[in-house]
């Protein structure tokens, strides 16, 4: 009877190994959705294919090399496992459960960093990039850990990833978003180069953000129990993976209460991927008291982390993947050190610090955590080098203000249908690398090619009795010349403007973009109208001064209408024409 059950209970748990796997994948959709919600709708449709390619290429790259070097024969001491082709050589004698299992886990590593280097990246470099660590760099330090190699001979200890998936994945973000350099506008500097304010770029929609976290808290179980075989051990981890990030949720919510005298939404979102992320490494050898601390300490770590990043090390991460990710699997590896208890079933003889084990767990966690840190901080550094030097990592300044949709897929919208115009944040603007201002050839173009590029349309002139000498100068422009346009009129003297985003088209009728390989007609462009009243400004100098920044020589550079203004009043003082402009221009 004993040898029935004990092959009920192995085909019963082999099942929800597979569940897990599954559910595990099923998180890609979380992370797409948590991604797109934390940043702009005109990346959306970016977001959902790197999230897409991140699991694609992913087994691309996985089944011919990455599994070998996890789970292929242990060679150099430890160090990686032996390539293997045996899926087509011995597929009837081929470990299955296990590729899919290892698979789904490969491109949650990958997919972690898409979310820092979102909304300015080039699409291409960003697929080399998720090829390069699902083939090699993951591959390779999860062999150490999983795979027989020399960190599993120590008695480094990681059930369900913090360290060889969550950290690497967090690393590779931080190194990623720091060499891509920030989002136009993030950091705002002043005539010194010196950055004075962080601006927040909130994300387009909270609620995809919120079911893309609910996602992401279902596969978790999977996540961290699809490797369990009892029940008991199953139900301990079931119990660290709820409590540690409903802890790390709370703590993050009240602290963000005290702090900014309201209680953070998407921080809160993020603690409760923080306090997931901490507890996978411990989750079946810590027992409910480790999970509430190791989950508080994260629900303060993520904020800390999203404010380090800002205010000190100045790099741009949209969605707090270092924060959550890098810092919590971190904290996590080493929780394991301190929090491993023998009451938790299923723990082959793990005890931490404060369970009477010593320091010994935890001078070995710490070994392993410095090793695959600096394993993949010198191989992921090497990686994106060389892609930028080759292709670029990231898109143009223009690119980036018109989103990466329409510039990188020529998808108008991921909202087709829906009336929505997104230039958040696109008004503060601040030169880097990648600006181009545009007028270096303008003094080289022809009278009619200015006139074909930036027209000029005027009402007639008035009467002289009529004619206050008062006008109203209407420019229309694209999003990505409006920084300089501004900068332009405030030189000249104009201090006091209007400006309204529309959308449009003219005759060439938009971009021509394609949508499931047919064109899109009269697709409406995202623009910026500026409108400035001058008198003692001669309007010829305004309209000039327009001309030369936003020629690029291109057809749709902008056009400018000139009205007769014959009264303007000013509510705060009731000063009525002339006086009324004059702490305006």
């Amino acid at each position: 009877m004993e040898e029935v059950m004990s092959l009920v209970s192995s085909e019963v748990f082999g099942v929800w190994f597979l569940i897990g796997a599954a559910l595990v994948f099923w998180m890609q959709a979380g992370f797409a959705m948590v991604e797109a919600g934390f940043t702009r709708a005109k990346n959306t449709g970016n977001i959902i294919m790197k999230n897409l390619m991140d699991f694609c290429i992913g087994t691309c790259v996985f089944v011919p090399l990455g599994f070998g070097l996890l789970l292929g024969e242990d060679t150099l001491g430890g160090f990686i496992g032996k390539p293997t082709l045996a899926i087509f050589s011995d597929y009837q004698n081929f470990d299955w459960s296990n590729f899919v299992f290892n698979l789904v886990f490969c491109a949650t590593t990958a997919t972690i960093v898409s979310g820092a280097m979102a909304e300015r990246t080039r699409f291409i470099s960003y697929c080399i990039y998720s090829a390069v660590i699902s083939a090699v760099i993951y591959p390779i330090e999860a062999h150490w850990i999983w795979g027989g190699g020399w960190l599993s001979e120590l008695g480094f200890h990681d059930f369900a990833g913090s360290c060889a998936i969550h950290m690497v994945g967090g690393i590779s973000a931080m190194i990623g978003a720091a060499l891509l350099g920030p989002r136009i506008g993030k950091f705002v500097k002043n005539k010194e180069g010196k950055i004075t304010r962080v601006n927040a770029f909130p994300g387009h929609n909270l609620a995809l953000g919120a079911l893309g976290v609910f996602i992401l808290w279902l596969g978790w179980y999977g996540f961290n129990g699809a490797a369990c075989v009892t029940v008991d051990q199953l139900g301990s981890v079931f119990v660290t993976t709820t409590v540690a990030p409903a802890v790390a949720t709370v703590v993050t919510m009240i602290f963000t209460w005290v702090k900014y005298g309201k209680p953070d939404v998407s921080m809160s979102l993020n603690a409760s991927l923080a306090g997931l992320v901490a507890i996978t490494a411990p989750c079946d050898v810590t027992d409910v008291t480790g999970a509430i601390i190791i989950g508080a300490v994260s629900g303060l770590l993520v904020v800390f982390g999203v404010w380090f990043l800002d205010e000190k090390l100045r790099i741009d991460d949209p969605v707090g993947a270092v924060a959550v990710h890098m810092l919590n699997g971190i904290w996590g590896t080493i929780a394991v050190g301190l929090f491993a208890t023998p009451s938790a079933p299923g723990n082959d003889g793990v005890v931490g610090l404060f369970y009477g084990g010593g320091f010994d767990q935890l001078g070995i966690q710490l070994l392993g955590f410095g090793a695959v840190a600096l394993w993949t901080a010198v191989t992921i550094s090497i990686a994106f080098i060389l892609i930028k030097k080759t292709l670029g990592l990231r898109v143009t300044e223009e690119e980036e203000i018109t989103g990466l949709d329409a510039t990188e897929h020529g998808l108008a919208s991921a909202y087709s249908g829906f009336s929505i115009m997104d230039v958040s944040n696109t008004m503060i603007v601040d030169a880097n690398e990648n600006t181009d201002l545009g007028t270096i050839e303008y003094a080289e173009a022809s009278a009619a090619q200015k006139d074909a590029a930036v027209k000029v349309v005027s009402e007639a002139p008035l009467a002289p009795e009529f004619d206050s000498g008062m006008h109203k100068v209407s420019i229309i422009c694209k999003l990505a010349r409006f920084d300089v346009l501004k900068r332009a009129l405030n030189d000249l003297g104009v201090t006091g403007m209007t400006m309204t985003q529309v959308m449009g088209c003219g005759i060439q009728k938009g971009s021509g973009e394609r949508y499931r390989g047919v064109e899109v007609d009269a697709t409406l462009l995202p623009k910026i109208k500026v409108e400035v009243i001058v008198s003692k400004i001669p309007v010829d100098k305004v309209i000039e001064t327009a001309k030369r920044v936003l020629y690029t020589g291109h057809i749709g550079d902008g056009k400018i209408f000139v009205y007769n203004v014959s009264r303007v009043v000013k509510v705060r003082t009731g000063e009525e024409d002339y006086n009324a402009l004059q702490d305006v221009e």
